[in-house]
């Protein structure tokens, strides 16, 4: 790799060479270009998509058959996760969501990790959840490879302090509310 030297004036007999101008310059274009590709990103019909491997059909039959809960957290993982497959969120967010108690949870992340669906990590008392992703991914297929942070974070209201509970209004256009309930009674009519 070359070293990129900046100074006042450039030498002429130094490839490597540059004004400050010009390496300011660099920099903004290629700022304007990792922005481009952003916007185009942000903006794609793809956004909202998430690819599956059909290779772990099989596995994801046996996990709905014999673990309908883990199943259901995995789909609420892939959801949340972004496009590097991870999310962050504590267990009284996946108790509220499912509507089902610590226990049923612990059991089924076990599941979940031990067939190698997910991975855990900790931070602090949340957990991060990466989804394997030769099974999903929600970014190009070529970006499979990337595991980087950081991640989508999900928090429950209920464990927030008393003061924010108050002041936080679930209708706000900067807040995305997860509810499975309303889904499915919205299926029903």
């Amino acid at each position: 790799m070359a070293v990129i030297k900046v100074s006042e004036k450039k030498n002429l007999l130094d490839p490597n060479s540059v004004t400050f101008d010009e390496r300011k310059e660099e920099l903004e274009k290629f700022d304007e270009q990792e922005q481009k590709k952003r916007d185009r990103d942000k903006h794609s019909v793809f956004s909202r998509w998430t690819q599956f491997n059909l290779e772990h059909t099989q596995k994801l039959m046996w996990l709905t058959l014999n673990f309908p809960k883990a199943h259901a957290i995995l789909y609420f993982l892939v959801d949340q996760m972004d496009n590097y497959n991870a999310v962050m969120c504590s267990y009284k967010v996946l108790e509220e969501v499912l509507e089902v108690g610590q226990a049923t949870i612990a059991r089924n992340i076990k599941v979940l990790k031990e067939r190698g669906f997910i991975a855990v990590l900790k931070s602090g008392t949340s957990n991060v959840y990466t989804i394997n992703d030769t099974v999903f991914w929600k970014s190009w297929g070529n970006n499979v490879k990337y595991s980087k942070f950081p991640a989508n974070v999900v928090l429950s209201l209920t464990e927030q302090e008393q003061k924010l509970q108050d002041k936080v209004r679930l209708d706000s256009e900067k807040m995305k509310v997860v509810s499975l309930k309303e889904d499915a009674q919205n299926q029903v009519k």
